[in-house]
C-alpha cells in the first residue's frame, strides 16, 4: 500500500461496495490461503472492472490468478459473451480460483489454465483486449513481451505491484523482486512501442497501450 492508510480507508468508503460473491472470495482467501495481501481487493478490483467496461473487453488474459478475485472483478465489466483466460502455476491457488468461479455468476466465461504461464502464453492466440499481469515479479519482462504479442492494437496491458510498497525507490536493494520491478519499470518507460502511466493505486498499477 502506497497511500496514507486513512486516505486508503476513505477511498474504500467512497467506492461502490463489492458484490456478495466477491466478499465471499475475499473472506475465504484471508482465512485459507497464505499471503492474502496478494489479492487485489476492492479498490483495484473496481479499477480492473472499470477498465474492462471502458474498453468493452471481450477477451481478457490474466497472468496470475491467485484466488480468482481479480478475474471475477474484470468479468463484471465485460460485455455479454466475453471470456477470460487466467494462468496460475500453483495448484492450490488454481483450485481456489476454480471453486470461487463456480460459485459466482461468471462460471461459464472464465477458464483457468494450470501450469507455467510462459508455456501457456506460447500456446495462445490473440488478440486480447485486456491483459492483466500479477504474477512472479522476476518474469515480468517476459510476461510483458508475451502480452505485447497477444494484446489487441487498441487493447490495454495492466500490471500490478509496480511500486512494490515503495521499495522500487531503493536503487541499492539486493532483493531480486525489487530489482526485477525496477528493471521492468525502466524498460517500459523507455520502450518506444508503448505509452504508459503508473498509478499510485494500492501497490502501484501501470497501464500500458501501444504507441501510434
Amino acid at each position: 500500500m502506497i497511500a496514507d492508510p486513512q486516505v486508503e480507508q476513505y477511498a474504500h468508503e467512497h467506492t461502490t461496495a463489492e458484490p456478495a460473491h466477491l466478499g465471499a472470495v475475499a473472506a475465504e482467501t484471508i482465512s485459507t490461503l497464505d499471503n492474502p495481501g496478494m489479492m487485489v481487493g476492492l479498490l483495484e478490483g473496481r479499477l480492473l472492472e472499470m477498465l474492462a467496461f471502458a474498453t468493452q473487453a471481450r477477451r481478457i488474459l490474466e497472468i496470475g490468478a491467485f484466488s480468482g478475485y481479480s478475474a471475477l472483478a474484470m468479468a463484471a465489466g465485460m460485455p455479454s459473451g466475453g471470456t477470460i483466460t487466467t494462468c496460475e502455476i500453483d495448484p492450490r491457488h488454481a483450485d481456489a480460483t476454480r471453486r470461487n468461479i463456480a460459485a459466482s455468476p461468471y462460471a461459464g466465461c472464465i477458464e483457468v489454465r494450470l501450469g507455467d504461464a510462459l508455456e501457456t502464453l506460447d500456446g495462445l492466440e490473440g488478440p486480447f483486449d485486456l491483459v492483466f499481469i500479477d504474477a512472479d515479479k522476476r518474469n515480468y519482462l517476459s510476461y510483458y513481451e508475451a502480452a505485447l504479442r497477444l494484446v489487441a492494437a487498441t487493447g490495454l496491458i495492466v500490471v500490478d505491484n509496480t511500486l512494490w510498497s515503495g521499495r522500487v525507490l531503493d536503487e541499492n536493494s539486493a532483493d531480486v523482486d525489487t530489482a526485477a520491478l525496477r528493471a521492468f519499470n525502466d524498460h517500459v518507460r523507455a520502450d518506444p512501442r508503448v505509452i504508459c502511466v503508473q498509478l499510485t493505486v494500492r501497490d502501484g498499477v501501470t497501464i500500458i497501450r501501444r504507441a501510434g
